[in-house]
């Protein structure tokens, strides 16, 4: 069956409709689809959700998973090597910075994910969140490394996500996140506090662990060198955790 695969000769067997989204896939990714099953999978959203016999809901979420988790992977070895003397703290925030849900729906759209996806979805109406494009990429990601394993994904992740991204431009640009959180409290009128739960270590290296709380609940926590560090940390994570947008 691979064989028919890489020959092409499965092809023979697609709907219309199917070679379209085939064709409209090699072009994203610079080769051929082998299992266009795959493909109309992450290209369905959970708004599109079908439930089969069994209660089950079909959707792209676990593709979302899986794509999510490669993506985090290879972002982070790029990183690791681009960055030989960066810290941890820097390459933990770049990292987040190249795949937060802004970014990547802003990728998806300009790799032409949403002309694939209305080709496939065709007339159907269904509500999409405002990361929908980012969504799908990552359920796109996830398709693509069942589909053609882990080498051809990293590559296709390397040459044709990540130059979409303005690298240094993100380095940058610093977020403040505690900032964001201050500024964000007095909006909604919430309290918040930052308590320092422990402080590890001794006199030359020591480790502050800190909670943050809004009105008086714990919503995230942070770790860092200094007070400040964590502080920023934890005002990151509850951040991404009320959704904040920053």
């Amino acid at each position: 069956m691979k064989i028919l695969q890489r020959l092409g000769i499965n092809t023979l067997f697609f709907s219309k409709k199917d070679k379209r989204l085939a064709a409209s896939i090699k072009v994203m990714l610079g080769s051929r689809p082998f299992n266009i099953a795959l493909y109309k999978l992450a290209l369905t959203p959970s708004g599109l959700a079908e439930e089969t016999q069994k209660g089950f809901k079909i959707s792209n979420e676990r593709l979302e998973y899986l794509g999510d988790a490669i993506l985090g992977a290879v972002v982070a070895e790029y990183l690791f090597q681009k960055y030989p003397y960066r810290d941890e703290g820097f390459l933990t925030e770049t990292r987040s910075k190249l795949v937060n849900r802004e970014s990547l729906n802003s990728t998806g759209i300009k790799i032409g994910l949403k002309k694939v996806l209305n080709l496939e979805i065709g007339d159907r109406t269904f509500i999409g969140n405002k990361s929908l494009y980012g969504d799908v990429l990552e359920a796109l990601l996830g398709a693509v490394f069942l589909d053609k394993g882990y080498h051809f994904t990293k590559k296709f992740i390397l040459k044709r996500i990540l130059l979409h991204f303005d690298l240094e431009g993100m380095i940058a640009t610093v977020t403040n996140y505690k900032s964001k959180i201050i500024e964000w409290s007095q909006k909604e009128n919430k309290a918040i506090e930052y308590k320092v739960l422990h402080v590890h270590g001794n006199q030359r290296f020591k480790e502050f662990i800190v909670a943050l709380e809004v009105d008086g609940e714990e919503v995230a926590q942070g770790k860092g060198s200094t007070k400040k560090k964590a502080e920023q940390e934890a005002s990151k994570n509850a951040c991404d955790s009320l959704n904040i947008t920053y």
